[in-house]
């Protein structure tokens, strides 16, 4: 059973077909189209009654280490400096012998569950987390594993998980993106693809912020006319929209030129909301010194503004490129990066709770896959002491949203190089999001060139354990 919306929908659907559109669509006109009803992300109704109503998505681009971070594998430390008895996968690079972790561990919580020293903070609030010790992705390259997690499809162009979201459940708040990335610096790997919108139509993809910015007019790009009153531009979009309303008419509802005009409405009605959402400087002192000072403290704070606006979807990567991917001396680069957002992740978790936010929002935590248990060797065969990519087992986070806290799930061998207990592919993890949200991602469906398509392709399982 394809996933329904009222006649309205399907009038938007067949006017705007399958056009990508452009980046930062998220409402039709507010005069003409939406006087008709033909608004796309008006809020809806989930299969079912939902935990979480909306997302939160750290992305530790790169990959980090699940056996420095969340799966500690005290053999490494017995096997130290010698080969595997095991042996060692095939990744992307070669690697040699057993490295333990340069970081310790330490029990938290009433839980006990063991974090790494590089995320002090988060293990503070492991009780309401539950850590996957037993992901599985497809491939050892960055490029395939990005699309997998973020598209459900390692090879082939998807709508994003965040498409599929804005998709199901609409938006609450008409003046603002459902869908926003934030990403300091610049663009991740395999850049807009990540939150693309597929064959979804295009009022469904992420809009993308630099949030390396300060400044409202440098975050979001020609968002404010200093030239123009409210009130003119309100007058001039109005008749520009009889004219291209004509004009789209006349070259049969061109979807590109309808998403054009939808662009230019939200922006109009953007200058007062996300000014509003991207001030922090409205936040208390205490609250902006929880999160902290850097990038990452006050882009998590900024989602968190924008949570509570009516977002549905937030992914917050750590800095452009792959910052994670560390080849070599991963003590200092994982340090360095670890300690950038523990803070700021932690402070989100308990300010989502103080505020009675957390049952009702999905934190999500990880990358694109992990890194291997033995350590990497450059060309002639010297150790880097950093690790190379793997796929084959890692771990990641969940909380928040009708997530069970204080649990681990499945696990990988002893020295963590892959997922041997109750293991959780990418399409399994989608299925639960998905479950979270209210959907069953079984009928979640899109039709496209002839088939019924999922953000689960023909796989994915709900893992139950998992839920409150």
């Amino acid at each position: 059973m394809q996933h329904s919306h009222p006649s309205s929908r399907r009038f938007f659907l067949r006017y705007c077909g399958m056009g990508m559109g452009m980046l930062g669509l998220n409402s039709l006109l507010q005069t003409g189209a939406a006087a008709a009803g033909t608004n796309p992300l008006h809020s809806n109704r989930p299969h079912f009654p939902g935990r979480a109503k909306r997302v939160i998505h750290f992305f530790l681009n790169g990959g980090p280490s699940h056996v420095d971070t969340f799966d500690p594998k005290p053999a490494l430390l017995k096997y130290a400096g010698q080969p595997l008895p095991s042996g060692n996968l095939r990744t992307e690079r070669k690697t040699g012998a057993a490295f333990p972790s340069p970081f310790s561990f330490k029990r938290y919580g009433q839980s006990g569950i063991p974090v790494s020293s590089l995320f002090p903070k988060i293990g503070a609030c492991v009780d309401d987390i539950a850590v996957i010790r037993s992901m599985k992705a497809d491939l050892p390259n960055h490029e395939p594993s990005l699309m997998l997690m973020n598209c459900g499809d390692s090879v082939l162009s998807r709508p994003s998980v965040g498409s599929w979201v804005t998709y199901g459940l609409g938006s609450t708040n008409q003046n603002l993106p459902s869908f926003i990335t934030m990403c300091p610096g610049g663009y991740p790997i395999k850049d807009a693809q990540n939150w693309q919108a597929g064959f979804l139509p295009g009022v469904y993809q992420g809009t993308f912020i630099n949030s390396k910015h300060t400044e409202i007019d440098k975050l979001i790009e020609n968002i404010l006319n200093d030239v123009v009153s409210p009130e003119a531009q309100r007058s001039q979009l109005d008749f520009v929209a009889r004219l291209n309303r004509e004009h789209s008419r006349q070259r049969d509802h061109d979807p590109a030129l309808e998403s054009r005009i939808q662009t230019f409405e939200l922006a109009y009605r953007m200058q007062m909301e996300a000014t509003d959402a991207f001030d922090i400087s409205k936040e208390p002192q205490y609250l902006r010194t929880a999160y902290g000072d850097g990038v990452h403290g006050r882009q998590t704070l900024i989602a968190r503004r924008l949570l509570e606006r009516g977002v549905r979807y937030v992914q917050l990567w750590h800095g452009a490129g792959q910052p994670w991917d560390n080849h070599d001396n991963i003590e200092t680069g994982h340090g360095n990066l670890a300690h950038e957002i523990d803070q700021p992740v932690a402070a989100l978790l308990m300010d989502l709770k103080q505020r009675g936010m957390l049952d009702d929002t999905l934190v999500i935590f990880g990358g694109e896959f992990g890194r291997t248990p033995t350590v990497e060797l450059n060309a002639s065969g010297k150790s880097q002491l950093g690790r190379d990519h793997n796929p084959y087992g890692f771990s990641m986070w969940l909380a928040g949203g009708g997530i069970k806290g204080g649990v681990t799930y499945g696990a990988t061998d002893e020295f963590g190089f892959r997922a041997e207990q109750d293991i959780v592919h990418v399409h399994d993890l989608h299925a639960t999001i998905l479950h979270l949200l209210g959907f069953d991602h079984e009928e979640f469906t899109y039709r496209y060139a002839g088939r019924d398509f999922r953000l689960t392709d023909v796989s994915g399982k709900v893992i139950r354990k998992l839920l409150a």
